[in-house]
């Protein structure tokens, strides 16, 4: 069954425009975590950035409390961050790029680049019993590093994919590379996650990559919520999951 998990940082993005600065505010998205899960999503995902610009300390905290899913802290491979999340104990982190100037993550890892520091990041989170994804574009040199380095998954950047949907040769050419990564990556002895851009309109061609185990959506649901509610949302996103074959 292909799993769901729901990025909340996008709730948070909405309370920090009025409440920056405040220990206080909504919508709260540990609230909005709630409803995900209990509308039947399979998972939690928060980005902790460095700069705080949405999900803040207490929000991961306070989720690691009350959620009783898989919690998934997105997280840049820097001390401080690296540090919380040794304290805090998710069932897994994502390890992706952070550009201070960027609404969101725009690209993979360069996991080639910064081989030797993931590689001790991801020795000291599986040492505390915490798996480790890391967040990469759907090329081979990216996945096989990311084997190398003995990550539990990857996720697959859907951006470009996402981008080129409406463009028949377009999608075509990054649908090829998602499901060559994916091969690649389950040969390799990866589990395989996908996320970024993914939606109600493009989620069911996504259905022919392979192996994949579960999908990070933040921004389509919550924007989705604003006119049907959170629960429907979410359902009407894991009714488009259904019949997913690995």
């Amino acid at each position: 069954m292909l799993k769901l998990g729901i990025n909340i940082d996008h709730v948070a993005t909405i309370r920090e425009a009025r409440y920056r600065g405040c220990n206080h505010g909504e919508p709260d998205p540990v609230a909005a975590a709630i409803l995900c899960v209990e509308a039947g999503c399979h998972g939690i995902t928060a980005h902790l950035r460095e700069d705080r610009r949405h999900i803040q300390d207490r929000d991961i905290f306070n989720l690691r409390k009350i959620i009783g899913t898989r919690l998934n802290l997105e997280m840049a491979n820097a001390p401080e961050i690296v540090t919380i999340a040794m304290k805090l104990k998710p069932d897994v982190v994502c390890l992706v790029p952070e550009r201070r100037r960027e609404v969101t993550t725009e690209g993979g890892l360069d996991v080639m680049k910064n081989r030797k520091s993931l590689a001790t990041t991801r020795r000291k989170m599986n040492d505390a019993g915490i798996e480790v994804s890391l967040f990469i574009a759907p090329d081979a040199d990216s996945v096989e590093a990311s084997a190398e380095i003995g990550a539990q998954f990857i996720e697959l950047h859907t951006g470009k994919y996402s981008e080129q949907f409406k463009m028949k040769r377009g999608r075509n050419t990054e649908l090829r590379r998602l499901v060559d990564a994916a091969e690649l990556g389950h040969r390799s002895g990866l589990k395989i996650n996908a996320g970024h851009g993914l939606n109600y309109t493009n989620l069911s061609v996504l259905h022919r990559v392979p192996h994949l185990v579960e999908l990070n959506i933040g921004h389509s649901i919550v924007s989705r919520a604003i006119t049907v509610g959170l629960p429907r949302a979410v359902n009407e996103m894991l009714a488009l999951m259904k019949g997913y074959r690995a």
